[in-house]
């Protein structure tokens, strides 16, 4: 593949950057994105009335979501277009916004569900009047997600939900959740599930926050007792969830702009290594070197993600090179740059300095970047699918 913008692409780069340039409020440059070392480096302190703004702005280009279709309100965006708007955004610092409900529910919606669901959350999920959490791990279901055991009870006109998930992201401040639960015990396990929407303030749900080492509560323990959810939010046919939820999985795994995420660290802590005379190291510019390769053959195989999805070609196994790839990338770079970082990488708290500042994200980087190869798919699950479906190995 031709690794270059074609004419028409590198116009649209130009296009993006300059808009970016002139319409990122001032509060918000050189803020970070939405992405790991985002969360890492701001805490989300940013001015609320500033993301309104630019977050108004972005829906204006429809580029808040730029792969929905327009009629609801995204862009319509070719693929290699978002992912230069992708590097574009990373590259100026700029907020970005996704989660649960860009990324996954509404794209969903638009898939499976009835028209009513359509009207009612879609806007509300681009405009973030509404955030939403993901229900589908539990304790005894993770990577073997069809075996959960959250029980949904048909009782006329609604489902009763009883069980417990974990690792919800967000439960704590989501106003709904997609749900995944069994409604047929006694069919195969892929076969008895049935997909959900439910409101986070129906009376018996209760939440137990989890804490990371970072010290951050995004996750959440989910408990349903007794919970009454209207059987017209069942989201496509009962007992056949399990295929709505691949729906849901597929637009998670498809994300591949990780790789724009570790060159913006890079380019930070080179800048800063430099400052520091630290590049008077063999073994600093050595590992920082290794790392900028890394991080180029990372892109590399997300392009080829993207390229095939130009095409129109579903990519499978591919998604789960670059996700295994990436994943063991970044924690090979929050480890060098620990290293780097000496005794101060230690250090967690915000500094005031570009320099404290730095150090503060590293320590934190460092403890976040354990779980980078477990969430969204652990490495054995990948080298599974990379085995099986990439080289047609038996799974025997």
């Amino acid at each position: 593949m031709d690794f270059r913008d074609s004419p028409e692409e590198a116009a649209f780069r130009a296009e993006v950057r300059a808009w970016i340039a002139e319409n990122l409020p001032d509060a918000l440059k050189g803020d970070a994105g939405e992405g790991e070392w985002g969360q890492l480096s701001s805490g989300h302190e940013r001015d609320k009335a500033a993301l309104a703004e630019w977050r108004r702005r972005l829906q204006s280009r429809g580029w808040v979501a730029p792969a929905w279709p327009k009629k609801y309100g995204g862009a319509e965006l070719p693929v290699m277009q978002q992912f230069i708007l992708k590097e574009e955004m990373a590259g100026a610092r700029a907020p970005r916004f996704g989660g649960v409900g860009i990324g996954w529910v509404a794209p969903t919606l638009m898939q499976y569900g009835e028209e009513w669901m359509k009207e009612r959350f879609i806007e509300p999920i681009l405009s973030g009047k509404e955030r939403w959490c993901q229900g589908f791990s539990e304790p005894g279901a993770g990577s073997d997600l069809a075996s959960v055991q959250t029980r949904a009870v048909r009782d006329g006109d609604e489902y009763v939900v009883n069980g417990q998930k974990i690792w919800t992201s967000g439960a704590h401040i989501a106003d709904w959740m997609i749900l995944l639960a069994r409604t047929d015990p006694s069919a195969p396990k892929h076969k008895g599930l049935s997909y959900f929407l439910v409101d986070m303030k129906s009376p018996g749900i209760t939440l137990s926050p989890i804490i990371n080492m970072v010290g951050n509560s995004g996750f959440n323990q989910v408990f349903f007792e007794n919970v009454r959810v209207p059987a017209r939010n069942l989201v496509g046919e009962e007992n056949r969830g399990w295929y709505v939820a691949a729906t849901t999985l597929d637009f998670e795994r498809s994300l591949v702009d990780l790789c724009v995420e570790y060159r913006a660290i890079l380019e930070e802590a080179i800048a800063c290594a430099k400052a520091e005379g630290l590049t008077n190291l063999a073994w600093t510019r050595h590992r920082l070197a290794d790392l900028v390769i890394e991080v180029e053959v990372a892109r590399n195989l997300s392009l080829r993600v993207v390229s095939m999805q130009a095409r129109g070609v579903q990519p499978n196994y591919e998604a789960s090179i670059v996700k295994l790839y990436a994943s063991e990338v970044e924690q090979r770079m929050a480890a060098v740059l620990y290293r780097m970082a000496g005794l101060r990488g230690q250090i967690t708290s915000r500094g005031v300095s570009r320099w404290e500042l730095l150090m503060g994200r590293i320590g934190r980087f460092q403890l976040h970047s354990v779980a980078a190869t477990i969430g969204g798919g652990t490495s054995e699950v990948q080298r599974n699918i990379i085995a099986t479906r990439g080289l047609g190995l038996s799974r025997a």
